[in-house]
């Protein structure tokens, strides 16, 4: 059942058009994440479900209420900023009451409210420190507790974790997607980092220039992105340019090779340019099987990253990079060497328009 609904929301500022046509529900306990670049209108969108800007039209319904024009006070929501946003005259557990002070709750409730948020942050003996005195990842647990403190209806992150360094991202976003499970609160996630979104959400709203390229599970966003933006967006990818040689079986030319997509091309005609989308996992050396692809070319680089190294084979005018797990038996082809690469045909995406990349 739709517990947040925003039904074609749109933001335009002067001669800038910031969000265009959102339509988006999401169900009493579910964490999406709105995903992509600066400037793609993921944040605008949250500033309007916070109340902190007004739509040019559209609608924002909250458990079956119109919350379109109520003011940020009147929403029931909690928000978390990117720069924590602390008050740093007011210790941790003045900051986290804050919000149930304004709102005139007993003092005794504010104190019991306060040590169970601090518990919940895993930080229950520094109520009386300072922000000053914190860490970044502690400022932003005490940000988090003081969102939560509230009880609202809907959870507001607004790229919680980009000022804070990699391992510390990690360990806070898993702490906050363990804390969201524990309450079973609404929550909405901006972030531009992609691993961020794949790792924690439930859904994924894929943004570019305003408007929504795609929504899906993770599952669906990696595997089978809709978009060109959405195949390049997310995750690493090859995309190979080629001409359609059979729509109705799929079948397309790349740098003469043929290769087979994972479905027909409905709307293509013979000779059409076409851009496929493959990620590098599922490339491997050698041989297909007796109904996969098969391509010939020539190594063009070897690069080492820990755990995976990465080839890259060049065709003609296209080349292909592929992904293969590191381990001390591993023999490495020499760049130069004639190499044939094999990949099934399910794994083989056909996208909607050409790539710009």
């Amino acid at each position: 059942m739709t517990f947040l609904e925003i039904e074609n929301l749109q933001k335009r500022f002067a001669h800038t058009t910031a969000v265009e046509h959102v339509q988006l529900e999401v169900s009493r306990g579910e964490f999406v994440s709105f995903l992509g670049p600066s400037g793609c209108g993921k944040t605008t969108t949250l500033r309007i479900i916070a109340g902190f800007e007004s739509p040019s039209s559209g609608a924002i319904r909250l458990d079956g209420v119109d919350i379109t024009h109520r003011p940020p006070n009147r929403r029931n929501v909690g928000m978390v900023f990117q720069s924590y946003a602390l008050f740093p005259n007011m210790t941790v557990a003045e900051n986290v009451g804050f919000g149930l002070k304004v709102a005139k709750k007993p003092a005794a409730v504010i104190r019991h409210t306060v040590e169970e948020m601090l518990n919940l942050i895993k930080l229950p003996t520094l109520g009386s420190r300072y922000p000053y005195q914190l860490s970044g990842g502690q400022q932003q647990r005490v940000a988090l507790a003081r969102a939560l403190a509230i009880q609202p209806q809907v959870l507001l992150l607004d790229e919680p974790l980009s000022a804070l360094d990699a391992k510390i991202r990690v360990s806070l976003r898993n702490e906050i997607r363990s804390i969201q499970r524990e309450l079973g609160i609404t929550t909405i996630y901006v972030t531009h980092d992609q691993e961020e979104a794949l790792s924690l959400s439930d859904r994924i709203v894929v943004m570019s220039e305003g408007r929504v390229e795609q929504i899906g599970t993770p599952f669906e966003i990696y595997n089978f992105p809709r978009t060109s933006f959405v195949a390049s967006f997310v995750g690493t990818l090859n995309i190979l340019r080629g001409q359609v040689a059979d729509p109705a079986r799929g079948k397309i030319l790349v740098d003469g090779q043929e290769v087979m997509a994972s479905r027909g091309l409905e709307h293509a005609r013979v000779g059409d340019g076409c851009s496929i989308a493959l990620r590098p996992e599922v490339v491997s050396i050698g041989e297909a099987a007796e109904d996969g692809n098969r391509m010939q070319g020539t190594v063009e680089d070897v690069n080492f990253l820990g755990s995976i190294v990465r080839i890259r084979i060049r065709f003609k005018d296209n080349a292909i990079s592929l992904d293969t797990f590191n381990n001390p038996r591993l023999s490495l082809p020499q760049r130069g060497q004639a190499l044939t690469v094999s990949f099934p045909r399910e794994a083989v995406l056909a996208l909607e328009a050409p790539s710009s990349t």
